[in-house]
Order: structure tokens, then C-alpha cells, then sequence
């Protein structure tokens, strides 16, 4: 049975763990050909070893989604190697705890500039490419913190919502081409990063996150891997322009207090 990506080629931005790491396995495993690439040359190297262990197809490049030259390097490998790009999934960023009157210019620029401006990067870069070829699709990660505010994540708020926005600018821009272009917004999943974010009480982190949730739990990489794969496959050849919220129901709440707990209690 022929995979969702065969034949196709698709590059994945902080593609050495986490969410990255998952879709790119995930790609792989549909017949794509996967460039991963990562800020942490070691990581990326590992996933990539995975993939083509398993017999799949995949190269490695060490990069930083924040400069120009990196991102064009990157999809001048997936030229060079295998001679097209077919999918584009920008999905580094990061963010920092911080009260906004505390958090420091170096800190919202840095997180600015990986989050946001690094899928710019990444979706001016890639397009012309998509366009010659009349057909493309961009993934980009954005989050429930773009739909919604968090205390003391201002910067990463402010740049998620960017995000979500710039992708629906890009999709309504490139239609007419035949390139998608969607966001995927997932909730509290289990990451390397939201290890860090939790510090020495990572623990109790993820025990908060996970009673956040309608489900009663984080998300796991591999369930955001599996939506990015249906967005960036024919089997959503008619989205374009949407937040897709994976989130366990967080977003289908309006915060207010369980009323009926409170008639009943």
C-alpha cells in the first residue's frame, strides 16, 4: 500500500526531538524523504539514523532557524539531495517564563525571532520552489498559547498568535498556486522542552498540564506527528488557512467555574 507522502520530499524544522523528531519519523514512514534539521547537530544526526535504519530516507543539517542562510541552506539540500521540496514544516520555537514587565528585550527578540520570524524564514524561502512546481504544503507549529493568553508567557503568546496569522496571510496569498498552508495548535504535550520549562519541579509541571486538560493528560509528540502528517497529505487537499487546535479539549473551554458542581455540592 502506497504511503500518504510517497515520492515527496519535506523538510522539518527542529527536527532533532520532541514534536519535530515525531513527524519526521512519521514522514518517513509514508514514503517521504526527510530533511531534518535542527540547532543540535547531534540530534538531528540521531533521528536521521533512525529513519534510514529503518529504511527510510534522510539527511541531516545543523541550523538555526533564525538565519536566512540556514533556512536557504536547508532547502538547498532538500534540492541537491533529492532534487524537489514537496512539504515545509516549520515547527522550531521557543518560549521562557517571565512576567512581561520582566522579561528582558534579548529574551522577547530571541523568542521573536525563532518562533516567528523563523517560519517566515522558512515559508519565504520554500514558496517560489512550491510555486514552479504548482503544488506544496506548509505545515507550520503553532499553539494554543497563540489562540489564547498563559500567565508569564507573553513573548511566546505574542509570537504564537503571529504564527497562526501569518500562516492564513500566506494561505490566501498561495492558492492559487496549489500550496496549503496550515497551522497545527497542540496543547501541553510531552517534550524535552516542556521538561526544561518545568525545572527541578518538571513533575508537578506535568501533572498540572495534564489535569488542564479535558482528558486528563499531556499529549504525546507522536499525536501532533499524526495530525501534521494529515495536513501535509492529499487527504486534506481542501484545507488551507486553519488553526487545527490538538489540544484535549483545552480550547473547548471557557474557563469559567463547573456551576452545576456548585448547585450540587
Amino acid at each position: 500500500m502506497a504511503g500518504k507522502l510517497d515520492g515527496q520530499v519535506a523538510i522539518v524544522t527542529a527536527g532533532g526531538s520532541g514534536i519535530g523528531a515525531a513527524s519526521a519519523v512519521r514522514f518517513a514512514q509514508e514514503g517521504a524523504a526527510v530533511i531534518v534539521a535542527d540547532l543540535s547537530g547531534k540530534r538531528a544526526e540521531a533521528v536521521t539514523a533512525q529513519i534510514n535504519d529503518a529504511g527510510g530516507k534522510a539527511t541531516m543539517i545543523k541550523m538555526d532557524v533564525a538565519d536566512p542562510d540556514g533556512i536557504q541552506a536547508t532547502i538547498q539540500l532538500a534540492l541537491d539531495t533529492y532534487g524537489r521540496l514537496d512539504v515545509m514544516f516549520n515547527n522550531a520555537g521557543l518560549g521562557e517564563l517571565s512576567r512581561l514587565e520582566d522579561t528582558s528585550l534579548e529574551s522577547w527578540n530571541r523568542t521573536i525571532a525563532v518562533t516567528l520570524t523563523g517560519t517566515f524564514l522558512g515559508m519565504k524561502y520554500c514558496l517560489p520552489i512550491m510555486r514552479q512546481q504548482a503544488k506544496g504544503a506548509i505545515v507550520n507549529t503553532a499553539s494554543v498559547s497563540g489562540i489564547g493568553g498563559d500567565y508569564g508567557m507573553s513573548a511566546y503568546n505574542a509570537a504564537k498568535a503571529g504564527v497562526i496569522n501569518l500562516s492564513r496571510s500566506a494561505a490566501i496569498e498561495n492558492a492559487q498556486y496549489n500550496i496549503r498552508v496550515n497551522c497545527v495548535c497542540p496543547g501541553a504535550i510531552n517534550t524535552r522542552a516542556a521538561q526544561l520549562l518545568g525545572g527541578d519541579r518538571a513533575d508537578e509541571f506535568r501533572r498540572l498540564q495534564g489535569e488542564a486538560h479535558p482528558l486528563g493528560r499531556m499529549g504525546e509528540p507522536e499525536e501532533i506527528a499524526n495530525t501534521v502528517l494529515f495536513l501535509a497529505s492529499d487527504e486534506a487537499s481542501f484545507i488551507t488557512g486553519q488553526a487545527l487546535a490538538v489540544d484535549g479539549g483545552v480550547t473547548s473551554q471557557t474557563g469559567l467555574p463547573n456551576m452545576l458542581s456548585i448547585h450540587e455540592g
